[in-house]
């Protein structure tokens, strides 16, 4: 007999439509590729099942991407190789200010979204700013840099400071990979 596991995750109520989907697709989608079962209750706990750890964990990840603010199509990347989830909690630096977490929010994603935008563009990972939180999704060397350039901005680095960081830093990685 095949051993279960087994994980649960609380989806704020405003996602938890995005992540059934249309007629239940993004669900039976997310079920479909990893062969786990995953059950929603009226509170927004997710529970996800199955007999494959890897698969299990990659959708418990794909669960919590969503829940954090991202397309479900965008969370479907994890299921590439190297591809992670990586959440960055803004309350962690910002303590329980207010006027500070919105300051940080918008220093992130700029005016009409450019700061992610080309954050997004030079790293090649995807960032979601949601509530508390910046999430990034993408190959997990890449989303070193990511991680890096947010904390510079969030520390207050000007946009143009983070920006050249991370064009010398893309390049050079790019020069390695060769």
């Amino acid at each position: 007999m095949e051993e279960l596991y087994l994980y649960e995750v609380k989806v704020p109520k405003d996602r938890i439509p995005v992540l059934i989907g249309k007629e239940g697709s993004i669900k039976k989608k997310l079920q479909d590729e990893s062969g786990s079962i995953i059950d929603i209750d009226e509170d927004g706990i997710v529970t996800i099942k199955g007999d494959d750890a890897i698969q299990l964990y990659t959708s418990y990840q794909i669960v919590r991407a969503i829940a954090r603010g991202f397309n479900p199509e965008i969370a479907f990347n994890l299921f590439k190789q190297d591809y992670v989830l990586e959440i960055i909690s803004l309350r962690d630096v910002v303590g329980q200010n207010q006027k500070q977490l919105e300051r940080v929010r918008s220093r992130l994603i700029g005016a009409k979204g450019k700061s992610r935008r080309v954050l997004e563009e030079l790293t090649q990972c995807y960032i979601c700013v949601y509530g508390k939180t910046v999430s990034v999704i993408g190959d997990s060397e890449d989303i070193v840099y990511a991680h890096q350039a947010i904390s510079m901005l969030v520390g207050g680095a000007m946009h143009r400071t983070v920006y050249k960081y991370l064009e010398k830093a893309m390049k050079e990685r790019h020069i390695q990979s060769m």
